[in-house]
Formats: C-alpha cells, structure tokens, sequence
C-alpha cells in the first residue's frame, strides 16, 4: 500500500505543477469528490488529512479550502501541464 506524504498546511501557489501537486494527485481527487458529494468539511479533514478538526478547527478549514483550491486549479488548468510532461 502505498503511504501518502505528509502534508503542508497549505499547498504551494505557482502558476506550475509541482512536486507536492504530483504527490498528492490522489488527494486533490478525494477533495473534489468530497466536494461534489457535499461532504463536511471536517469529516473530509478527518479522512483526507487524518486530523482533528476540533483541536484548531481555524486551522484545519484553512489547509481543507486551501488544498480544494488547488485541487480545483489543478483541475482547470494544471492537470494541462502533466499531459504536455508526457
């Protein structure tokens, strides 16, 4: 089974995929189905990042919009630049 790598509280703002994108493909893929799903945001921080909301609930809804965000850029733009790698 494959481990998924640790997160930063924030993914990385660049106009380029990076290596922390590629990383954690698989986990923009969960947020994007957790948001058209309509999942709550902390059980998706519970499953997705495995933290406790409730130990900085502040903190933990930032990393969760933060990464959706980038999840959603990646899916508007950035998934482009992995098909012109190949």
């Amino acid at each position: 089974m494959t481990k998924t790598p640790a997160f930063q509280d924030l993914p990385p703002l660049s106009e380029h995929v990076t290596d922390y994108d590629e990383a954690h493909f698989v986990t923009y893929l969960r947020l994007l189905d957790a948001a058209a799903e309509g999942a709550d945001w902390r059980e998706v921080v519970r499953l997705v990042f495995g933290l406790d909301p409730a130990d900085d609930p502040d903190a933990a809804r930032a990393m969760h919009a933060a990464h959706l965000e980038r999840a959603r850029w990646m899916a508007r733009s950035g998934y482009r630049q992995l098909i012109a790698k190949d």
